[in-house]
């Protein structure tokens, strides 16, 4: 829960505005589907107890559009003719309310609510008795578990177009939802709109962003607004002055989109959905702080500078980052410590604590921060990667182009768990001259920021000396910035990031297959990374079963937790019939792996069948299955090897040696890596000599595999003449030679 929205927990009686925008569609039209999405979450949040009010515009446009077919009907063609009079507002009304509450009545009955309409106007409201009569009323209806349904009384009010003013006790159904929210005691008023909430701007330029949280001493005054409803009366003008005077009265105000499935409901679970008014909003947030486009601009603004260093001067920052792993690896250590022990206590997956845990795999190895700091030495120590002549070609005498690698710009990456990755995937950001933010789980928050950046609150002199020289920011010359790379910390800061195509260049996620989907789901800008890791090792017939057996066991259970671990065997038939299938079963199980099977491995081991092959267990688990030749064991791959859209295999290997067998199976499976007589545990960025990865790649574009320094570049191409010009290509003699780079 956004803890800007922690307030929700308290919230029972909340007022919900439906504007006209909302409820009808552009031709006039009710939208019945959009209506009808918006009662089901108020059904279900009337179920959880919520007391719920709505407030609903709609009934003069609904009416104009019922008045308008009836006037056409009935008219002749000679009075069709005829300059159309505007219809009368209060006619449209009177026609529109019956229609209006009539559609309201029948979806909430389908859903077994009763609804109530209460038609009020401005004046009603300067009698004290009516005031106290309502409040009366109210409160019934919602002991009875009846939804009240306001609107004002159009057809009868005394107040007359174009209703510019502000007069009055209220102006129009924004301002009566907010007199409606004080009047009735509400928790929290939700005015939906057509657009997301408050920006910056207009909503339809880029440049405008979305404000989460309104605080008056710096937006107010600071805000463009477009133009005003497109049916209604008011727009977000109106709507920003209702709930700046419901908030300030005590009642919180959200304005959100009516457009978007369930934002009634993520707004009482405290998800930051549109734009937060609160009394207290000034003392929540700093009045400077930093937006979603605001770090990803700093961040393209850093990596240019970045660039601009010497390659000594880079090389020089990661040698520093890696000084200060091993330096401050006992603080680290008791940070990782406490997130652990958090995970455990929360009931997480023993998996995903494996990942969270920043301790060896074996105990043979060094630390793992050693290990991290010798792979950044690594990158370090590495050939300049940025600014290198690819090809030369002298097009014409005395115009030469070359193609050079250069930087994306910046990247956005989001990953589970691995706090290590937070260090690696910074340390490949530098060297390759790119921008960063990067949004880690909530279960590694103290790993991730102590690596990040230490906060020294509360902090003794001691701490801080400790601290002094922490870990990354702190090796980021003044000279490029800090903001090179930001640490998002909310899971709502997502959303905003992923809209920004115009300033981030690639998105990376690493974690779970709904992670990867919902990201591609959510956004324009190209998306690098991979889905499940279902990973497979099919032993041929031929395979030294010796061999094998070590294969098999080292990528089932080096770190069962890693995406390149297999989750598949796949096992030739003849090898089930002469014993050594049951040979390499009990291996496994003797090493506490548990087996399910396909269809056939399951009849014969009597193991129980696998719901799917389509499935990363990432833990001492996996899937068998019995095969008739190799090319079935790659027809199965390539039908169970990925899940989303575009993404592909992970790693697969064959054990076999036959090599014409083994060669059918390195040409013919489409995977990201395709391995013979090895281990799907060395498909790693550093094991492949990349220094680090930023993750491992299963998508066709771009980048494949494991993806360290080379993957976040791209080519630009500089040609250097002396004053030619094309002309119509009459004045040029293209030779298109190579030239040698040496």
């Amino acid at each position: 829960m956004d803890p800007t929205r922690a307030f929700v927990k308290n919230v029972r009686r909340v007022v919900i505005k439906v504007g006209t925008a909302v409820v009808t569609r552009d031709d006039g039209r009710l939208a019945v589907g959009r209506v009808g999405a918006i009662f089901e979450q108020l059904e279900g949040l009337n179920a959880q107890g919520f007391e719920i009010i709505l407030v609903t515009s709609g009934a003069v446009g609904a009416g104009r559009q019922r008045l308008k077919y009836r006037r056409l009907v009935n008219s002749s063609f000679a009075d069709l003719q005829k300059p159309q009079v505007e219809l009368d507002g209060k006619a449209c009304a009177a026609v529109g309310q019956n229609g209006l509450m009539a559609l309201y009545d029948n979806l909430l009955s389908q859903l077994d609510i009763t609804s109530s309409q209460i038609l009020v106007t401005d004046n009603d409201f300067k009698s004290r008795d009516f005031r106290v009569q309502l409040s009366q009323t109210v409160n019934s209806l919602l002991a009875l578990r009846s939804i009240p349904i306001f609107n004002e009384n159009d057809a009868i009010s005394t107040r007359r177009a174009p209703y510019a003013d502000s007069s009055g006790i209220f102006w129009d159904n924004d301002s009566l939802a907010g007199l409606l929210a004080l009047e009735l005691k509400a928790d929290l008023l939700v005015l939906l709109s057509d657009v997301d909430g408050l920006y910056s701007g207009p909503p339809s330029d880029p440049r405008s962003k979305l404000i989460n949280t309104y605080i008056k001493e710096k937006h107010e005054g600071a805000i463009t607004f477009g133009d005003k409803s497109r049916v209604g009366r008011g727009g977000m003008n109106a709507k920003v002055k209702a709930a700046l005077n419901t908030a300030c009265s005590g009642t919180p105000v959200i304005i959100a989109s009516g457009f978007t499935a369930d934002n009634i409901t993520k707004v009482l679970n405290g998800e930051r959905v549109g734009t937060l008014f609160h009394q207290d909003a000034h003392s929540w947030l700093p009045l400077t702080d930093v937006g979603s486009r605001e770090m990803a601009v700093a961040a393209r603004e850093c990596s240019r500078k970045l660039q601009g260093l010497s390659s000594e001067d880079r090389a020089k920052i990661l040698f520093d980052i890696a000084t200060s792993l091993e330096a401050n690896e006992g603080l680290i250590m008791v940070e990782n410590d406490l997130d652990v022990a958090a995970a455990g206590s929360a009931g997480y997956d023993r998996s995903l604590i494996s990942r969270l845990a920043l301790t060896p795999w074996k105990a043979t190895l060094d630390s793992l921060i050693s290990g991290l700091a010798k792979s950044i030495r690594t990158l370090a120590e590495m050939d300049e990667p940025v600014g290198q002549v690819l090809k030369r070609t002298e097009l014409a005498e005395g115009l030469v182009l070359e193609k050079t690698s250069c930087p994306l710009g910046v990247l956005l990456v989001v990953f589970e768990s691995r706090p290590d990755a937070l260090a690696q995937i910074a340390s490949l950001a530098i060297r390759s001259g790119n921008g960063l933010l990067l949004k880690g789980g909530k279960e590694a928050m103290r790993s991730n920021t102590i690596l990040h950046k230490v906060r020294f609150r509360g902090a003794g002199n001691n701490y801080l000396q400790c601290f002094r020289n922490l870990v990354i920011t702190s090796s980021i010359p003044d000279t490029v910035g800090a903001k090179l790379i930001g640490l998002v910390t909310s899971r709502e800061e997502i959303s905003d990031l992923l809209k920004l195509d115009d300033v981030i260049d690639l998105v990376i996620p690493r974690g779970s297959n709904r992670l990867v989907s919902e990201i591609k789901n959510s956004t324009k800008i190209p998306v690098l990374g991979h889905a499940d890791g279902i990973c497979h090792i099919y032993v041929d017939k031929s395979a030294n079963m010796d061999m094998a057996k070590r294969i098999v066991l080292d990528a089932k259970i080096d770190y069962p937790a890693a995406c390149n671990a297999m989750e598949t065997l796949l096992v030739h038939h003849d090898l089930s019939t002469n014993g050594e299938l049951q040979k390499l079963v009990d291996e496994l199980q003797l090493e506490g792996v548990t087996l399910y099977g396909g269809p056939k491995a399951s009849s014969l081991l009597e193991i129980e069948e696998a719901p799917s092959f389509h499935h990363e267990y990432s833990s001492r688990a996996c899937t068998v299955e019995i095969v008739s030749d190799v090319d079935a064991a790659i027809a199965h791959i390539h039908k169970n090897g990925r899940h989303v859209r575009n993404f592909h295999a992970h790693t697969d290997c064959i054990v076999a040696d036959d090599n014409e067998v083994a060669e059918v199976f390195l040409h013919n499976v489409d995977s990201a890596a395709v391995f013979h007589n090895a281990s799907t545990r060395f498909c790693d960025g550093a094991r492949f000599g990349l220094g680090a990865e930023v993750g491992i790649s299963t998508s066709r574009i771009h980048a494949r595999g494991p993806v360290g320094v080379e993957g976040l570049l791209t080519t630009r191409w500089i040609l250097r003449g002396s004053g030619q010009v094309v002309d119509g290509d009459k004045g040029v003699i293209y030779t298109h030679k190579d030239i040698s780079l040496e």
